[in-house]
């Protein structure tokens, strides 16, 4: 039995191969490393029952993850899931390459993950050319909903927000200068706490100052990811994520205004990153 999971830092989608049954799928929080130890992923996986009555029949298992791209934050991944599944083989890579192979197959373009975090890469058909964007919420993620709630909030703070907008956003969630400084600063997954306020931004994307807010967004991050690769027209550009599916829209009307030629939009990988591991073992097994 084989188990495939895409983990964002917000939540995390799974599928097992289940023989002679439809495939088993579930959903956990984000197990990222750069915010979890081995014993809090295991934590997380040990209180899924779906997976309880399979864990000694499971023989392989492959994790794409946010945080998973040097070898120490993915021995921390590794070592949780072998834990939990002492029969199975355990590889654990990036999520960049599990959305090039749920997007591009073993066709040659970009890749870029636009959700809680934001982050590009060229896929040559089998390998990611080494990525010098993804700088985490605090240096980086433009265009992510971590980025955009950081405007939200700051706007609203500083009283630049418009005040019918203000006013709902208050109402909303009764937001002061302390409860953001506690969740940003003192809590864990400040990154996650940022991004929910994406909803916001759902609900009322007719307004202006939203609909203002997501092109501002998604040119920075065109110019300071796509642009940053010579010849960036060349190949198609494939999204992965919540926010890049949500606000595809405004996404599209940007690249076009760029010349980048926009291919794939999903809103999670997992199942046609499913469909490539399932189709790849097969194949191994026929050599």
């Amino acid at each position: 039995m084989i188990l495939v999971a895409d983990s964002g830092s917000s939540s995390s989608d799974w599928m097992l191969n289940v023989p002679d049954s439809k495939p088993l799928q579930f959903r956990t929080k984000g197990l990222n490393p750069f915010f979890m130890n081995e014993k809090d992923i295991e934590k997380v996986i040990k209180e899924v029952p779906e997976i309880i009555p399979y864990i000694d029949e499971i023989r392989e298992v492959y994790f794409f993850g946010a945080g998973c791209v040097t070898p120490d934050r993915r021995e921390i991944v590794s070592n949780a899931l072998t834990n939990l599944f002492p029969h199975a083989f355990i590889a654990v890579e990036s999520d960049l390459l599990g959305s090039a192979y749920a997007t591009c197959g073993h066709q040659k373009g970009y890749v870029s993950t636009v959700g809680t975090g934001s982050d590009i890469s060229f896929f040559d058909g089998e390998n990611l050319s080494p990525s010098h964007h993804g700088n985490g919420y605090v240096l980086g993620d433009e265009g992510s909903g971590a980025w955009f709630g950081k405007q939200l909030i700051t706007s609203y703070l500083y009283e630049k927000m418009p005040r019918d907008l203000a006013k709902i956003f208050g109402e909303k969630y009764r937001l002061t200068k302390e409860i953001v400084i506690k969740n940003i600063y003192q809590k864990e997954r400040a990154n996650s706490y940022l991004a929910s306020f994406a909803e916001f931004m759902n609900e009322n994307r007719l307004h202006p100052f939203i609909d203002n807010l997501l092109r501002n967004g998604f040119d920075e991050y065109v110019r300071t990811h796509i642009m940053s690769y010579p010849n960036y027209w060349e190949y198609e550009c494939n999204f992965v994520g919540r926010i890049a599916y949500y606000f595809d829209m405004h996404l599209r009307e940007v690249c076009e205004v760029h010349g980048v030629r926009v291919g794939k939009i999903l809103k999670s990988p997992i199942e046609e990153l499913y469909e490539f591991v399932i189709q790849r073992e097969m194949n191994y097994q026929q050599l």
